[in-house]
């Protein structure tokens, strides 16, 4: 047995350092920096517009023009603060700057950055936005970046539930989905889709099998106890962290496709075509894991290990194995969220550690171990945080946030689902 769990966790440190080692090098030569956009009037593209890219000098770097889909995209030498200019004599007859002062847009780069330069045509068609309209429509965001923080949420709360583990290292498997992701999308140049599986099957199965059986289990086999494992945890993802900063470096990028996108209107709320169809994977596969955990036989395995492990283990049941079922489980959902997230927003080193706080807020709001209280935590978090922002700076959403979680707690210790337990 031992022997085993020694061969496994020397497999997965192998096949972690294998991957990683070797895309090092190729993120560094596919990772330069980039400046695009995407140039639109009355909502539809407009073709063969020149954008020039010069240096504060004057110098002139490069020149892109705009497809048949109205997007741009230009390669950077390096480093270095440019401006980026829209000829305006390139516009079509009759198309015009909104604001003709910004036809020259001044921005820094830092090493892989990717930025986006953007310039409105045609006539302003700003409307002053009611403050009830605009809590509508940030309570729409909310939601969506509640069902994407669920996603490690739910799998955090299973890994607790079945374990008592309080898994800080958990954030950095939303990383580890995202960066595997971009990858294989920019680097190798898969479409985005199929680069998303690849990375939520690496990610569930180094992630969390590999994981479990190679480092967490013999740990649980010593009889190790939870507070030294969740200070280990905490370890483990300071390593993660700096271990990706090393492979993938500090500076923020974007995946290939579904960055810039116009809003759809959906009546009291707009949305990009990238968000529905995040929202719309978010409700699916989480309907499947709630459907998994009450009608499979290893979900109602997972919660009755969940309930009472020793019990479970006389009745028959293979704990080791739920346990392990539950790790690349959770390991493949946090994944798929950081892969949403980085759609959503942008790929860098620590965005799952820039969420960590987030996912334990909705974790213990909705109950610690509940699997649908992590789902509904996550969303009352995801949605106060932004609307939150119709009062407060945006600097501040996060703490509003965990001042409710707190008052939230003071009247419902046990969370929004969680049992109430009996003391003494």
């Amino acid at each position: 047995m031992r022997r085993n769990a020694a061969l496994a966790l020397a497999a997965f440190l192998a096949a972690f350092a294998v991957l990683f080692l070797t895309a090092s090098p190729a993120l560094a030569q596919g990772s330069g920096e980039v400046v695009q956009g995407v140039v639109r009037n009355d909502d539809e593209p407009v073709q063969g517009v020149q954008i020039t890219v010069t240096r504060e000098g004057g110098q002139e770097v490069t020149t892109a023009t705009t497809d048949a889909d109205g997007r741009w995209r230009a390669e950077l030498p390096g480093p270095a603060t440019y401006q980026i200019t829209l000829v305006e004599d390139s516009l079509p007859e009759g198309v015009t700057l909104r604001n003709p002062e910004r036809a020259t847009l001044t921005l820094p780069f830092s090493k892989g950055q990717s930025r986006a330069a953007l310039f409105p045509l045609g006539e302003s068609d700003r409307v002053i936005i009611s403050r009830t309209d605009r809590a509508i429509q940030l309570a729409f965001d909310g939601f969506n970046f509640g069902l994407i923080i669920a996603m490690a949420a739910v799998g955090l709360s299973l890994i607790f539930g079945t374990t008592g583990l309080t898994n800080f290292a958990h954030a950095e498997l939303v990383t580890l989905g995202g960066l595997v992701t971009y990858f294989f999308n920019v680097t190798l140049g898969l479409p985005l889709v199929l680069a998303g599986i690849v990375g939520i099957v690496v990610c569930a199965a180094l992630g969390g099998y590999f994981q479990d059986r190679g480092f967490w289990g013999p740990l649980r086999r010593r009889g190790t106890g939870l507070i030294q494992m969740m200070v280990i945890s905490i370890g483990l993802s300071i390593f993660a962290r700096y271990f990706f900063l090393y492979i993938f470096g500090g500076s923020t990028r974007s995946y290939s496709e579904y960055q810039a996108q116009p809003g759809i209107d959906l009546g009291l709320v707009s949305a990009t075509p990238k968000a529905l169809v995040s929202i719309a994977i978010s409700v699916l596969v989480l309907l499947a894991v709630g459907f998994a955990l009450l009608r499979t036989r290893i979900g109602k395995a997972t919660r009755a290990v969940a309930d009472n492990p020793a019990l479970a283990a006389s009745s028959g049941i293979d704990v080791e194995r739920v346990i392990r079922v539950v790790w690349t489980a959770g390991a493949a959902l946090a994944a798929l969220g950081g892969i949403l997230l980085g759609v959503a927003q942008q790929v860098s080193f620590q965005m799952g550690f820039q969420i960590l706080l987030i996912i334990f807020a909705g974790v213990t709001l909705g109950g610690l171990g509940t699997a649908f209280g992590a789902l509904l935590g996550s969303i009352v978090v995801g949605v106060f945080i932004q609307v939150s922002t119709v009062v407060i700076p945006p600097e501040l959403k996060n703490a509003g946030a965990l001042a409710i979680l707190i008052l939230i707690l003071l009247v419902r210790p046990q969370g929004l689902l969680g049992r109430r337990e009996r003391v003494g």
